[in-house]
């Protein structure tokens, strides 16, 4: 199948995923309102792993109008205890309670690729990573937070499992790649699939 590699994001670890895994491609920014898409479909009372698919999309199709003749990877994550959706903190109180509502439990990363070219869907997939936070006392979560400072709101969780953020599990069930935002063994099987990496 004819056609460039252009991922719909400006993640760096995405980036840093694609690069590492030797695949050729340019990335391009994604410029769509996430949270009003997400008050959309959370209207709709859609779960969180088609909310993650309908974003993923949003950002293929906002980034394939400038690449019509290539494959776009739009992708996505969301956070999800039950039915909740959890977005980026914007304070560390914020940050504060989703540690609080995490403690204890088990919630999910729902990660999810949808690749494009012109208007047509090539492939959907949603994988999903289980995380089970230890139960944590306010004194920890204070400290833990003022260790990391602002880096708590760079992520849905308000943790980072690359860092500190690891000491806040009991048991994690998932690839790291799910974890990261982009599930690359499917997505790879997939691109070999189509015959636009080596197969």
């Amino acid at each position: 199948m004819a056609g460039s590699l252009v991922l719909a994001s400006a993640s760096p670890f995405r980036r840093m995923l694609l690069e590492n895994a030797g695949i050729r491609f340019q990335a391009r920014a994604a410029e769509i309102d996430e949270r009003e898409i997400e008050h959309q479909v959370e209207e709709q009372h859609s779960s969180p792993e088609e909310v993650a698919l309908i974003l993923a999309e949003a950002k293929a199709r906002n980034v394939g109008e400038a690449f019509p003749e290539d494959i776009i990877i739009g992708s996505d994550q969301t956070m999800s205890l039950g039915q909740r959706v959890y977005h980026k903190p914007r304070a560390m109180a914020e940050a504060r309670d989703h540690l609080v509502s995490l403690s204890g439990h088990t919630h999910q990363l729902n990660s999810a690729i949808v690749l494009t070219l012109g208007r047509d869907i090539l492939w959907k997939h949603v994988s999903s990573a289980r995380m089970t936070v230890r139960k944590l006392d306010a004194g920890f979560i204070e400290r833990h937070l003022e260790r990391v400072g602002p880096k708590a709101l760079s992520s849905v969780g308000a943790y980072q499992l690359e860092g500190e953020g690891i000491q806040l599990f009991e048991r994690i069930e998932g690839d790291y790649f799910t974890i990261l935002g982009l599930p690359m063994l499917p997505l790879l099987a997939k691109l070999r699939d189509l015959r636009v990496i080596d197969a």
